[in-house]
């Protein structure tokens, strides 16, 4: 039970039921009792073939009860080739794959929430893919960094194979398969995970994208994955299914990156994932950057696009996470590290009570859910 000011330690209260994200929306098709989303969080706690857990369920479950309209899945991978990114990260790949979240999906449902599957393609930054021994990207460039121990990974990475044409036409069939079975399985809907330096922001990146074929070039041509993902996904699953895409500028090995082009080359990428049939863009890591004279990638996204966003990074803060909502900033918060800490976020938030500070112990050694629990009891 949720405490009060006097006995929690942790993020002041905010006074009852007056945050703006509290009040009920209609999203990119989605009614939502509210304007708390559930950031998509790397957990590595499927089975070793990709089936979503009861534990997992019980997991996003948290969530829903406690109150947040809208939950993201973990990265969740497309198909049985080079796809997966992590040991025991769930898929989506055949029937079983998908019935394993049907839980997931229907306990969001039972408390109120509606759940989107984040459909992700790791590409030269998988560090466990059980289909396959080497990653694959769109040229052979050594990844920069090492691999994420939290998720299991030591090392430097390893320097990915080229893609193939082929190889290329097939990932994006995946991602069209895996957002069929997606809706099949009862999401409400999928966001396409083209952010944070996995396979589709690799093919935008003029430093991982080397090629000189019709994939490689100009800002333009790098977007050609994006676009024909987010094309394939919005044909496959028809009319009244959400389709979201996620982009960033920093990345899980080079959080500093920023788009070269400044302004000029965001609206290029935004009208690119709006034009090929997104409903709504996801503004990741985000919060780096609140308010840089007045102007935010959300905000120029949305008026760009006249697509519906969720900004995500630094929106546990009050005061920013206010102005991102009253100024028209973004219409949803993504909320991350806050929301491990506290599942049931909006409940305190209306309530007026204390919310729990993050304690990186969570995520350490592993970022698992049994690791979780174990600090949780400790």
């Amino acid at each position: 039970m949720p405490g009060t000011a006097a006995d929690l330690p942790g993020i002041a209260a905010e006074q009852p039921g007056t945050h703006p994200a509290l009040s009920a929306c209609r999203f990119a098709g989605l009614e939502l009792c509210n304007r708390f989303a559930v950031a998509p969080m790397t957990r590595v706690s499927a089975t070793e073939d990709g089936l979503a857990t009861p534990e997992m369920a019980d997991y996003y479950a948290a969530f829903a009860e406690g109150g947040f309209g809208l939950l993201i899945t973990e990265g969740t991978y497309t198909d049985r080739a080079f796809s997966q990114g992590y040991l025991h990260q769930p898929g989506i790949t055949d029937e079983a794959q998908a019935a394993a979240w049907r839980p997931v999906v229907e306990r969001a449902h039972a408390a109120g929430a509606r759940v989107v599957l984040q459909l992700m393609h790791a590409g030269a930054v998988s560090q466990g893919n059980r289909f396959r021994d080497r990653a694959a990207g769109p040229s052979a460039v050594r990844p920069l960094g090492e691999q994420l121990d939290k998720y299991r990974g030591s090392g430097r990475w390893p320097v990915p194979m080229e893609m193939t044409r082929r190889q290329i036409a097939e990932a994006v069939d995946g991602f069209a398969a895996a957002a069929v079975r997606a809706r099949d399985a009862g999401f409400d809907g999928v966001e396409i995970h083209a952010a944070n330096g996995y396979l589709l922001d690799q093919f935008l990146t003029p430093y991982t994208n080397l090629r000189t074929d019709e994939h490689g070039g100009d800002v333009e041509a790098r977007l050609r994955l994006v676009r024909d993902v987010t094309a394939q996904v919005r044909g496959a699953t028809g009319t009244g299914f959400t389709v979201g895409v996620r982009l960033s500028q920093g990345k899980v090995n080079d959080p500093a990156w920023r788009w070269p082009g400044g302004d000029a080359e965001a609206r290029t990428i935004f009208t690119a994932a709006a034009t090929a049939g997104a409903d709504y863009l996801h503004l990741a890591g985000s919060g780096r950057d609140w308010f840089p004279e007045g102007r935010t990638l959300p905000a120029l996204a949305r008026t760009v696009t006249g697509l519906p966003v969720i900004a995500n990074g630094g929106l546990h803060r009050d005061a920013v996470a206010r102005r991102v909502l009253d100024e028209g900033h973004a219409d949803l918060l993504a909320i991350g590290t806050a929301a491990l800490a506290n599942p049931d976020l909006p409940r305190r938030v209306a309530a007026g009570m204390v919310r729990a500070e993050f304690d990186p112990r969570l995520l350490e050694p592993l970022a698992t859910l049994d690791n979780a629990r174990a600090h949780a009891h400790a």
